[in-house]
């Protein structure tokens, strides 16, 4: 198994087994170094469900008014965040993300009784409160509701509670991709490559899974030197910034530092027109920006137009542009470019793998050089693995009447 393989490894992400085990980050190393290879066995796993994925998904889809809601909690959100914009540009029919933590706070605003809708949640656990409530309230306040779930945990109640269920179709990832350590990594990427293959969003052919894995695994590879000099510079704040599909992997990025580093870095996102209107503020001498760079042509004008500005500004600490198009004026000015390999012809979604794993390999650097085990980065205990403390309450009449049930 990819897992057990990288935990037998005498070195992962550039560290000696004996050193991660001693700090507390051998499972989220390991989880990060083994996505190449579970990509492949997310291929299969969809490839050999497809027959049943278009029964499913087909009828679906030739509905015109199908509103499709990408759904999940924390990283599992960010996960709809990336994909809302391909599908809609692909689907022609109206796509939102809409995290479960909205979801159940304010299910009159959003649920909508007479409009068929499916529902696509993503859960690494399957046992968070919000997706089990956000599943139970569509079913409620929805006439016309089907479900797709993405989920790597097999005891997990959102997929036990679903089987049996003609309006619910349930994806099983590898039980690799159900990470033990706190932070999603393996989980992350397997379901948003998994849900790309199902909505048609990339290519389902080996040769392109094979072009991503390369991709990804190059970046491991190479990418140190680069990290740990990042890393030496002890940057206070770090700004991820990426357009449309990109903008959801920054919001990602973000999230994986501050986690791992126990909120000792500031770590915010947005997009790059985005960052000009107020977010800017944030660049002082201790703040590393990073630019994911769209491959798409007309985006990745006004990406650039960014870049350009924050070298004149000489404001920020240190700017790094990760890209998969080859160095031009740009970019040769910029020391820390880092050209992802064998993906210049890549869509954003299918970029959007091997970008990710250059900021989980940061995060966990960073992690690790603050003396914080990044398997279990909570000091103080109050955040989890799997969220607790949450109270569900049940559907107040008044909100029923408002949703048109």
């Amino acid at each position: 198994m990819p897992l057990n393989n990288n935990l037998n490894n005498k070195q992962c992400l550039g560290i000696e087994k004996t050193v991660l085990l001693e700090k507390g980050g051998a499972y989220t190393a390991a989880e990060i170094t083994q996505q190449p290879e579970v990509w492949n066995d997310v291929l299969s796993l969809v490839t050999a469900r497809r027959e049943q994925i278009t029964q499913f998904l087909g009828p679906l889809l030739y509905q015109k008014e199908l509103r499709i809601i990408l759904t999940g909690a924390g990283t599992s959100a960010f996960i709809g965040k990336c994909l809302a914009p391909l599908m809609l540009n692909t689907l022609r029919r109206r796509v939102e993300a809409i995290p479960t933590t909205d979801l159940v706070a304010g299910p009159e605003i959003y649920f909508q009784s007479d409009v068929p809708t499916l529902m696509v949640s993503f859960a690494r656990s399957g046992s968070s409160p919000e997706s089990l409530a956000a599943v139970n309230l569509a079913n409620s306040l929805c006439k016309f509701i089907h479900h797709i779930i993405f989920t790597c945990n097999e005891q997990g109640e959102l997929l036990l509670t679903s089987q049996s269920k003609t309006n619910v179709l349930a994806l099983l990832l590898p039980h690799e991709t159900h990470d033990r350590g706190f932070a999603m990594t393996s989980s992350f990427t397997s379901m948003l490559y998994s849900a790309s293959l199902v909505f048609g969003l990339v290519s389902a052919s080996p040769k392109n899974c094979q072009a991503m894995s390369l991709a990804a695994a190059d970046v491991i590879e190479r990418a140190m030197p680069l990290v740990q000099s990042l890393v030496s510079r002890q940057f206070k704040r770090v700004v991820y910034l990426g357009s449309n599909e990109l903008r959801g992997l920054a919001e990602e990025a973000a999230l994986k530092l501050l986690e791992l580093t126990d909120g000792q870095i500031v770590a915010s996102y947005d997009s790059p027109l985005g960052f000009r209107h107020g977010p800017k503020t944030i660049v002082n001498a201790q703040t590393l920006v990073v630019l994911f760079l769209s491959n798409h042509v007309y985006t990745r004008q006004y990406d650039l137009d960014l870049l350009r500005e924050l070298q004149v500004d000489g404001k920020a600490g240190s700017v790094v542009a990760l890209s998969a198009q080859g160095a031009h004026n740009d970019l040769e000015d910029n020391p820390n470019y880092f050209q992802i390999a064998g993906m210049d012809e890549a869509n954003n979604l299918e970029l959007a793998l091997p970008y990710i794993v250059f900021a989980q390999i940061f995060a966990f650097w960073e992690s690790l050089t603050l003396g914080i085990t990044p398997d279990s980065p909570s000091v103080s205990g109050t955040v989890n693995r799997v969220v607790q403390g949450v109270n569900i309450y049940p559907l107040l009449n008044e909100v029923a009447d408002v949703s048109g049930r």
